[in-house]
């Protein structure tokens, strides 16, 4: 018993002086990535401009395709109130379950 808590111990002093070993700047600053440039603020400007006007915002697939409709407002309601007679469609906030 007393050698099983005292290996745990030492164990636990380890693993607690290993974090310290670990340690950095808590901003991560070692991460940063260092830019040394030689362009003026007008080239970026003027690179950016032609860039955003060859690329769209939109995400792909985003457009929905456009479709005219024939169909009369009145013979569209009617035709819904009839499929609801029926009990073709359900209505209401419950469906069908």
């Amino acid at each position: 018993m007393n050698t099983t808590a005292r290996f745990l111990s030492i164990a636990a002093v380890a693993a607690f002086a290993s974090f310290g070993a670990h340690a950095d700047e808590a901003d991560a600053s070692q991460f940063a990535t260092k830019f040394d440039t030689n362009r003026t603020r007008a080239e970026v400007a003027a690179e950016a401009a032609t860039v955003a006007q060859t690329r769209s915002i939109e995400p792909a697939g985003s457009r929905v395709a456009t479709y005219k409709s024939t169909a009369d407002r009145a013979a569209v309601r009617a035709q819904a109130a009839n499929a609801v007679r029926t009990g073709q469609i359900s209505h209401g906030e419950v469906g069908a379950l």
